[in-house]
């Protein structure tokens, strides 16, 4: 008797924690994480086990606004989306939101959305960093330099 209470005991609050872990390691719906750290999005598509491969991202967010993509296409505007905000600034969606599309044409939608997402997060987080090393890190020739009385006409 001791050992049901105590398994009883034991497996709740583990399972809760490995819930808690896995909300913490997904920051939006419809996306998670592989083992080397690329975020991936997919979708089941409605009254199917099929699911709609939406593909692999650098960052969190190009993977969600992927899902919303999808989601909003198959869903329509009722859909719970992670960045609501987003789609209605895409007008292609506009228009193909809710209707009847197939899952190529979904798929398609999603990863444009996503890379160009994906390729913006990377030129934000990457870029301004490695111009300022770039800057930092090359040595002026100082013979090249204008004389300071020619500046001025600059």
């Amino acid at each position: 008797m001791e050992s049901v209470g105590c398994c009883s005991s034991s497996t709740s609050p583990e399972k809760r924690k490995q819930r808690q872990n896995q909300r913490d390691n997904k920051p939006y719906r419809g996306i998670r994480m592989r083992k080397w750290g690329k975020w991936v999005a997919e979708i089941r598509e409605p009254n199917k086990r099929s699911r709609i491969w939406l593909g692999s991202y650098s960052s969190p967010v190009a993977a969600a606004r992927a899902y919303d993509t999808a989601v909003f296409c198959l869903r329509g505007p009722s859909a719970r989306l992670n960045f609501p905000e987003y789609i209605t600034e895409e007008d292609d969606l506009r228009d193909g939101g809710g209707a009847d599309m197939s899952s190529a044409s979904i798929r398609k939608k999603a990863t444009e959305v996503g890379a160009r997402v994906d390729a913006l997060e990377t030129a934000h987080h990457h870029g301004p960093a490695e111009s300022n090393s770039a800057r930092v890190s090359v040595k002026p020739d100082l013979n090249e330099y204008p004389d300071p009385e020619n500046s001025d006409e600059e």
